[in-house]
């Protein structure tokens, strides 16, 4: 005849693994929480996107396995300044969060990924082939220049037409480039060629060279942008 306290042991088990569940779920709970919270500190705020070190990683990954396709784009949007200036800074806004949204949805198309760098510069990295790069940076250029919307009306210019944002878009294409550049070296010689379209000093659809990507920098940062003025900290 078994024991008393061998007859109370299944009864104890189940006590004590019912007062296990709730623990293991607020567990559960909590490690659900703090990835939550995770993912969104490297999401941008205004508009969603990835922020910079997101970028950084899937760079250097596709430069590893992928460096014969890999394309780097930096996109600047013009006359932002001017759109604060105008008709508000929630406007302005408007302009960038629409403009995350154009290039979140047209990089995922292509395979791509898109990111917030800052201020109202984006980056995206994504496999093209050679002969391809030009022809869709042209196109994107495209897409990102429809008319932007805010409180259900276009915004307009100060000349009261329809505005349709300008965009400066510049190409790195990693084979035309030393095998150790990584994804900084990469970054750079995009924005270099973006800064050169910008200004006027090449055409849409430059890609960097050499020479862009190992551009002199000043705090880390391209010269020309802005709080490069600025003594290092």
């Amino acid at each position: 005849m078994p024991g008393s306290g061998a007859l109370r042991l299944p009864s104890r088990t189940l006590v004590i693994a019912a007062a296990a569940v709730p623990l293991a779920l607020a567990v559960l709970a909590d490690d659900v929480r703090v990835r939550r919270q995770l993912h969104t500190a490297r999401r941008d705020p205004l508009t969603g996107l990835p922020v910079r070190d997101i970028l950084i990683d899937r760079i250097d990954r596709l430069a590893h396995t992928r460096r014969e396709l890999l394309h780097v784009l930096v996109a600047d949007v013009d006359g932002l300044k001017a759109v604060n200036d105008n008709f508000g800074h929630a406007a302005g806004d408007v302009l960038i969060a629409t403009t995350g949204r154009r290039l979140s949805a047209w990089a995922a198309a292509h395979g791509g990924l898109a990111a917030r760098l800052g201020g109202d510069e984006f980056g995206i990295a994504l496999l093209l082939p050679r002969a391809a790069a030009v022809r869709e940076s042209v196109a994107l250029r495209e897409v990102l220049a429809q008319p932007v919307h805010h409180d259900g009306q276009p915004l307009r210019d100060i000349e009261g037409q329809i505005l349709r944002p300008a965009v400066s878009i510049g190409i790195a294409r990693a084979s035309a480039l030393p095998d150790v550049a990584g994804a900084s070296r990469l970054l750079r010689g995009a924005d270099t060629a973006m800064y050169q379209v910008k200004t006027g000093q090449q055409p849409l659809g430059y890609v960097a060279t050499r020479q862009d990507a190992y551009a002199p920098a000043v705090h880390g940062r391209r010269a020309g942008r802005p709080g490069t003025h600025l003594p290092a900290v």
